[in-house]
């Protein structure tokens, strides 16, 4: 592994997203345990992106223009419906609700950036830049399981950072007011740019 594909790929994961959002929200409103959760929800919806980059079938995505935006626009809907579910959701932050079970945390986590099309986009343009032509497939499954394992540290560290800013956000009914719609505005922001993405 080159130290050009690990810099890139930490640049990369490190720049905020869906999913690193979900685990902040995750962090800010039940605690590590749940941003931990959240995080590793978050880097299994990478993996069928990675796999299908691998297979190729990202080829078919980019060529079938019909498949992408189908794809596309279940992504932007459920990230509408989270913009508008943190918006409406009082308890959201609140210190005594009950943790949301585990299931469900890794379900919507997944489910984020399963339904992103233009992550096979993109890890199909990125990873070949670091495979010499003649090499085994194994080398792509390497640099693969790389940038899988930084997703999971990098999202790790972004819940532990909001689970220990819990506190200091939950005692203030302003500062909680104003994350709730920012999440919403991120959330919907994000929704936005994803429904202007071409294949």
């Amino acid at each position: 592994m080159s130290i050009e594909f690990f810099l890139t790929a930490l640049v990369i994961v490190a720049t905020p997203g869906t999913g690193a959002l979900y685990t902040v929200a995750a962090g800010l409103s039940r605690g590590f345990r749940a941003s931990a959760v959240a995080a590793l929800a978050g880097t299994l919806g990478t993996l069928p992106h990675l796999l299908a980059a691998i297979t190729g079938l990202a080829a078919l995505l980019h060529t079938s223009a019909v498949a992408f935006e189908a794809l596309k626009y279940l992504g932007v809907a459920y990230l509408l419906y989270l913009a508008w579910a943190t918006l409406r959701d009082k308890s959201t932050f609140e210190p005594r609700r009950a943790p949301a079970s585990a299931m469900k945390v890794i379900g919507e986590g997944v489910l984020i950036n399963l339904l992103n099309p233009k992550l096979t986009i993109f890890f199909f343009a990125f990873l070949p830049q670091f495979v010499q032509p003649g090499e085994p497939v194994w080398r792509m499954v390497e640099l693969s399981a790389v940038f899988t394992g930084l997703t999971l540290v990098v999202f790790l560290g972004y819940g532990a950072f909001a689970a220990a800013l819990r506190d200091h956000v939950i005692t203030r009914p302003k500062v909680l007011a104003w994350t709730r719609r920012t999440f919403s505005a991120a959330f919907a922001g994000l929704a936005v740019k994803l429904a202007v993405t071409e294949a």
